[in-house]
């Protein structure tokens, strides 16, 4: 009897610990997030021109080694077939190595025609093909080559030049815009009239991994949310063609999110950028083509450096927020959420589920990124339709990082194409869905403008 009282007894003590085991989950209190982790776990506190160069943590021994190894592969310079190692560039190509136009892991520079180059030029003409892709151009494909090994001819040169355009603030506060015009000069062929062109400026690497593992009902909720508020905001999803699984699936990747995969995503860059061939896409970019070099070595890559390069830029960190607690990013972030940039920059969201990457998997991150496309308006279109994006939308970019492009780039620059020299360049070029949030911009006292861009920076 006495037994049975006392394991009663530890019973009803017990109970308490028990049910709170077991209550129905809340949601963790707004307070208790910390707002440097921008990354969730993924957060890694470094401020110097490394700090998107870092692995996210929890990576055990074997995982280490082939994220290192990604690494490592991604800084090696290809050269010319037949060579022992790193052999297959080109025939023609836009770069010889992955960082030499992911500077630092993070962006490019708008520059074309030299190894040091990190901007290239998509091409199509219209129409699209039967899995909704733009149609390659005769001769020359989807992607302009600018450079090309000894005994080829580049497919042309790219030319930039910049006209100026002033700002003027209804404070009477005056600034300039520079807007880039593009000419393919010295085509190795003639080239269709219809010809439709896009440049674009190499993205960060970094925080991809997080990206990836946002659910595509959160992403789609985003859009049904924005429509729901019906304040000039209509994003939608980008649905693509994978070329692994033959699949028609949701984009993430690309200025227009027009890559569904980060395995396709750098495969279509090594094929494409510097013309190394792979399974994923075994043919030469120049198939067909003058400069085709009809040697029978495809695909050039092996298997396991392109899925340690994948692997690498899968499991590379975010860099912390700073300054966060200073009361003039405090404003700048009140005041960017006010005037609307946080409805298509999303600040929070919550990553899915990966059993093997606990530092990715459930994260609360901060990316400032719906991944959907806007219209931005005429004076960013490109015109060239890209799957479901049309020549006036594009992918709203994630933010996280950003105050940081300074330090890994020495001069940084903004936009698809790196037209913006500041961030007050890049809000002013915004139109389309997001001209009322570039408005109430414009409206801003020039301290509440610097209080704006102070948050901008502590991204």
């Amino acid at each position: 009897m006495q037994i049975r009282k006392i394991y009663i007894a530890a019973l009803l003590l017990s109970m308490p610990a028990w049910l709170m085991m077991c209550r129905k989950a809340e949601p963790f209190a707004e307070s208790g997030y910390d707002p440097q982790l921008s990354g969730g776990e993924s957060t890694v506190f470094d401020i110097t021109s490394k700090a998107f160069g870092h692995a996210i943590p929890g990576l055990n021994a074997r995982d280490q080694h082939v994220h290192d190894l990604g690494d490592k592969q991604s800084e090696q310079t290809f050269v010319t077939a037949p060579a022992p190692v790193n052999s297959g560039l080109g025939p023609i190509y836009n770069n010889v190595s992955c960082k030499s136009c992911h500077h630092n892991d993070g962006k490019g520079n708008p520059t074309t025609g030299l190894n040091t180059s990190s901007m290239l030029v998509r091409l199509s003409v219209p129409g699209s093909d039967a899995h909704g892709a733009p149609l390659p151009v005769p001769g020359y494909g989807l992607q302009l080559q600018d450079l090309a090994i000894f005994g080829k001819q580049p497919e042309a040169k790219v030319l930039i030049n910049y006209t100026e355009q002033v700002v003027t603030y209804p404070d009477g506060h005056q600034t300039t815009l520079y807007k880039p015009a593009y000419t393919i000069a010295s085509p190795y062929a003639p080239m269709p009239g219809n010809v439709l062109t896009s440049a674009r400026m190499a993205p960060p690497f970094f925080g991809l991994g997080l990206l990836d593992l946002i659910p595509e009902a959160t992403i789609l909720g985003f859009a049904q949310q924005q429509a729901a508020e019906n304040r000039g905001i209509s994003g939608k999803p980008n649905y693509v063609y994978d070329a692994v699984t033959g699949a028609t699936i949701l984009g993430r990747y690309g200025m227009k999110a027009n890559t569904g995969t980060l395995l396709t995503q750098v495969a279509a860059a090594y094929q494409q950028d510097m013309g190394v061939t792979s399974r994923v896409f075994p043919q030469e970019s120049c198939y067909g083509q003058p400069q085709y070099d009809g040697l029978a070595d495809d695909p050039e890559l092996p298997d396991s450096i392109l899925d340690a390069t994948v692997f690498y830029i899968k499991t590379l960190a975010v860099p912390a927020r700073r300054n966060t607690t200073h009361p003039l990013v405090k404003q700048g972030e009140m005041l960017f959420a006010q005037i609307g940039c946080a409805s298509c920059h999303i600040p929070s969201v919550q990553t899915g589920t990966d059993v093997r990457f606990k530092a990715l998997s459930n994260q609360r991150i901060h990316p400032y990124t719906d991944l959907l496309l806007h219209d931005m308006g005429a004076g960013l279109a490109d015109g060239r339709p890209d799957f479901k994006a049309d020549g006036n939308e594009w992918k709203t970019p994630a933010l996280w990082g950003i105050g940081l492009f300074e330090k890994t780039n020495g001069t940084p620059y903004y936009l698809h194409d790196g037209r913006a020299r500041s961030l007050e360049e890049a809000i002013l070029w915004h139109d389309g869905e997001a001209a009322a949030a570039k408005t109430q911009f414009t409206r801003l006292t020039a301290t509440e403008r610097e209080h704006l861009i102070l948050f901008l920076k502590s991204l």
